[in-house]
């Protein structure tokens, strides 16, 4: 057998894979928005999943593949349109089994606010954020809902205060958006 048979192959040999980069300065924004760095300790367990109604429903849909991807830094896919983000039903189900406290449902929620600070929501949450906006209600009122509830013994629905839902949904000024 020669020398080169022998030889063991050196780095140069070997074919080069892209390393792993980290966008830093995402990161810090989501961070920002969460008010600390606790996706920092997500180590990519999987318990946020195993009880997740929209990964059982949804395909592509894996918060820990979410946590992954801001773990990365990779923030803009996350909030871009049509983002798996929406798929989410913030049931907390991940909150209560991430063995690190991560809270990946807080993560996927200032994703989505993030989102929504860029317009790049669905139209369906737009929608429900106007009726909210319009009548502090998610879904309208119709007067048969309160006959089957006078039906069934209970009460109508309480009025909403208005007043306070405008607080609740005021912009920060901050922002340089009115109310």
């Amino acid at each position: 057998m020669s020398d080169d048979a022998r030889k063991k192959p050196s780095a140069e040999d070997q074919p080069q894979e892209a390393g792993v980069q980290v966008d830093f300065a995402a990161r810090r924004r989501l961070e920002k928005v969460l008010g600390g760095n606790r996706v920092s300790y997500c180590y990519q367990c999987g318990a946020c999943v195993g009880d997740c109604p929209s990964a059982r429903f949804y395909a592509g849909f894996n918060p820990r593949e979410i946590m992954l991807t801001a773990l990365l830094g990779g923030i803009d896919k996350l909030v871009a349109e049509d983002s798996i983000i929406w798929k989410c039903s913030n049931c907390y189900n991940c909150y209560e089994r991430c063995p690190q406290d991560v809270r990946p449902v807080e993560v996927i929620i200032a994703l989505k606010n993030l989102a929504r600070e860029n317009g790049a929501q669905p139209d369906e949450v737009t929608s429900i954020y106007e009726m909210i906006r319009k009548t502090g209600r998610s879904a309208p009122v119709l007067g048969t809902l309160n006959r089957k509830r006078e039906g069934m013994g209970l009460p109508p629905l309480p009025e909403i205060d208005m007043e306070e839902i405008r607080e609740i949904l005021r912009p920060d000024e901050e922002d340089g958006e009115s109310s």
